[in-house]
């Protein structure tokens, strides 16, 4: 590989020649060969746009020479719009605070700027990557403020699959809202219910999982930026973060203010935490649903077989004909992956300490990857699964019927002792209550039925 030799204050090192980023990228692409992935996209584009921002305000200070403020704004933006992200090489696992991945974005800019404006990559002249690209800034500052921007941008793509989940659940309970079926407590018989009200509650569930969810964008656009390297502002022009979020606020439309204490929201990943136990609680409930509809859809001879889920590949490398649940199970697997990236969330937002968390490279990436993976998770399963869901009524029919939990509708006519020995009997002869109820002459067949109808709708009559 032909190399260029740059120099830093620990002295000369070789960068590959065709390399738009520098030496301190160089160092850490060497010292850091952990988990063999780079940045995260929507982290990029971030911090591209911080870049953009804090050029933009200290070109209006007169801080930074107007000429290289336009070069750094428009080699950021085209970072931005996607341009240049394999010269992101950093691995995610790093130096903490994330000092390599802030240098990597310097010393990208720097050398395109450069260049385009007659230089030569590795030599940072008239251009630096940080006198000049991180004039103001931190790593301190930059990074958090990253990550808070990535997550909101994940976040309206979270929020609108979760309300896209949803909505299949309402189409479904809107067209299975008459189809009875026998409702279930502790996996045992019990009143009955309709299909229909089971989808919608899910589809309720996921609403207000959404809600929880959006709530937590609030706190995550107050921004540290303009708190460089402990939350005091060194070295930065008067109203910097004021103005500085107010640019970022233009560049991603999200609502966006400096924090009330620049130096806590350098300390404290609270809000970052918040987001990720919302999606910790997406991913339980998800769970949850999912092994409801793993259950319904078991058979198709010897399980509930109420719901048909739509065939999209086969179930068994020996056994012919056999197809399984494959986009619930999938789902089912991102949710455990989905609590474990939580947990380490957690244990990295208390592992601040004093004036910084140097934890964030980790941490960010992992509450990336739980937005993501719960994202396209989601979407598939909706798309995949949900829409083609066939609901058996007659099966759900039968089991309503055939269910001893219909006893309960007779605890106003008899009392609950004499309901509870109807449901015995029932049990025991393996005769169903309505057949008993009309053989008592308590009532007849059809006026039972009309019984079990608006029991199962909700109808307290």
């Amino acid at each position: 590989m032909t190399t260029r030799r740059e120099k830093d204050s620990l002295g000369e090192y070789p960068v590959p020649a065709d390399a738009w980023y520098g030496i301190q990228t160089a160092r850490a692409v060497e010292n850091f060969p952990i988990s063999g992935r780079a940045p995260d996209r929507d982290f990029i584009v971030a911090h591209a746009r911080v870049k953009i921002a804090a050029a933009r305000v200290n070109a209006r200070a007169g801080w930074l020479d107007e000429r290289l403020a336009r070069e750094i704004e428009r080699v950021a933006t085209a970072i931005a719009d996607g341009q240049y992200h394999g010269e992101f090489v950093v691995d995610r696992f790093q130096a903490g605070a994330g000092t390599s991945h802030n240098m990597n974005t310097n010393e990208v800019i720097a050398n395109l700027a450069n260049v385009a404006l007659g230089g030569e990559r590795g030599v940072y002249h008239p251009l630096h990557p940080n006198d000049h690209v991180n004039m103001g800034q931190s790593t301190n500052d930059t990074i958090p403020t990253a990550i808070r921007l990535a997550a909101l941008a994940k976040l309206t793509r979270l929020v609108s699959t979760t309300h896209d989940m949803a909505r299949a659940f309402d189409a479904l309970a809107a067209r299975e809202q008459d189809t009875v079926k026998s409702g279930r407590t502790h996996l045992q018989d019990a009143v009955p219910t309709t299909l229909g009200r089971e989808f919608s509650a899910y589809a309720w569930t996921l609403k207000r999982c959404a809600r929880r969810i959006q709530d937590t964008a609030v706190d995550l656009g107050e921004l540290g930026l303009g708190g460089s390297a402990v939350g005091t502002g060194l070295n930065t022009p008067p109203h910097y973060a004021k103005q500085v979020c107010a640019e970022l606020a233009t560049l991603t439309g999200e609502a966006l203010r400096p924090a009330p204490d620049l130096c806590a929201q350098m300390q404290s990943m609270a809000d970052i935490m918040q987001l990720s136990a919302t999606i910790r609680g997406l991913a339980l409930e998800l769970t949850r649903i999912t092994n409801d509809l793993r259950l319904l859809a078991s058979g198709p001879r010897t399980g509930l077989a109420e719901i048909r889920l739509p065939p999209v590949q086969p179930g068994s490398s020996i056994m012919p004909g056999k197809v399984n649940p494959v986009m619930l199970e999938m789902l089912n697997q991102v949710c455990y992956q989905v609590l474990g990236q939580d947990a380490a969330v957690a244990a990295m937002t208390q592992a601040g300490q004093l004036e910084l968390n140097v934890m964030m490279p980790a941490l960010g990436s992992a509450l990336f990857d739980m937005m993501d993976w719960l994202t396209r998770a989601m979407t598939a399963m909706t798309r995949r699964a949900l829409t083609g869901i066939e609901a058996d009524r007659d099966r759900c029919r039968a089991y309503a019927h055939a269910s001893v939990g219909l006893a309960t509708l007779l605890n106003r006519a008899i009392g609950y002792s004499a309901a509870a020995r109807v449901a015995q009997e029932s049990e025991a002869s393996g005769r169903p209550i309505a057949d008993l109820v009309a053989a008592h002459g308590l009532m007849d067949h059809q006026a039972f039925a009309d019984l079990v109808a608006r029991a199962a709708s909700g109808d307290p009559s």
